[in-house]
Parts: structure tokens; C-alpha cells; sequence
């Protein structure tokens, strides 16, 4: 199977919140949309810390990880909003500073109830294309 990639949204869940609750406007929401890596061996989302720094979500800890070359220490951080066309989860970032693309593994993906079509280079709905109702 070869790479292929899927745009995804990005955004700030206390900025989120706090455009529903009316405290700051909905074009304040930090947000950015990205063609992600789609990468099933990647236990979780993956950004790097430009993209951190650009949502302005909060570090919680460091950990570390075994990726193809070695084992590598980032930064873990507070949960973020990840928008797929109409489907939606939420789900830490693990923080590479090196790292130049998003990769979207499969914490994110099985949260969004989606699966790899490898023939088709594609996502697909788990269990058929039906809609969530995303509330905002």
C-alpha cells in the first residue's frame, strides 16, 4: 500500500468551548487545515511545534515513542479537536518538533469510526457514510 493523504481540521478545544459559550467570536477559534499523512502505524495524532504553537494547545507532559529510526522524546499535549469531513474526535497530540507533516494514526481514526481502503487510497466510514451530527 502506498502513502496517501486526507485534509483535516485542526482546532483548539478551549477556543471551541469558548465561541459556544459566546466569550470570543467563532473567528477567533484557532484552527488549521492540513493534508495529514493518513498513518495506521502511528498510535495518535502527530504534529509538529509550529502547529502546536499556531492552535495554542497547552503541553501536559513529555513521553516517549519508537518511530522507524530509534526511539524519540515529545511532548504530549492537551486534546484537540480533529474535523474529517463530516466526522469528528478528539484526541492528544504527540509534539515532534522535527517532524514535517501531520500524521493521522489510528487513535484519531478508529474515533472518527473510519477505515483505510488500501485499493483506493482512501478513508472510508467503518460502518457505512452516515453522517455524525457535529453541534457547534
Amino acid at each position: 500500500m502506498s502513502t496517501f493523504r486526507e485534509e483535516i481540521t485542526l482546532e483548539n478545544p478551549v477556543d471551541a468551548g469558548m465561541a459556544r459559550r459566546g466569550v470570543i467570536k467563532d473567528t477567533e477559534v484557532r484552527k488549521v487545515t492540513v493534508k495529514a499523512l493518513v498513518d495506521t502505524g502511528a498510535w495518535t495524532l502527530v504534529i509538529n511545534e509550529e502547529t502546536r504553537a499556531r492552535l495554542g494547545l497547552d503541553v501536559l507532559y513529555t513521553d516517549t515513542s519508537e518511530v522507524a529510526n530509534g526511539v524519540v522524546t515529545g511532548l504530549v499535549t492537551e486534546p484537540v479537536n480533529i474535523y474529517w469531513k463530516d466526522r469528528y474526535t478528539g484526541c492528544n497530540a504527540f509534539v515532534l518538533p522535527d517532524e514535517t507533516e501531520v500524521l493521522f494514526g489510528a487513535l484519531p481514526l478508529e474515533g472518527m469510526d473510519v477505515l483505510v481502503d488500501p485499493k483506493h487510497e482512501r478513508l472510508i466510514g467503518a460502518h457505512g457514510d452516515k453522517p455524525m451530527r457535529i453541534v457547534k
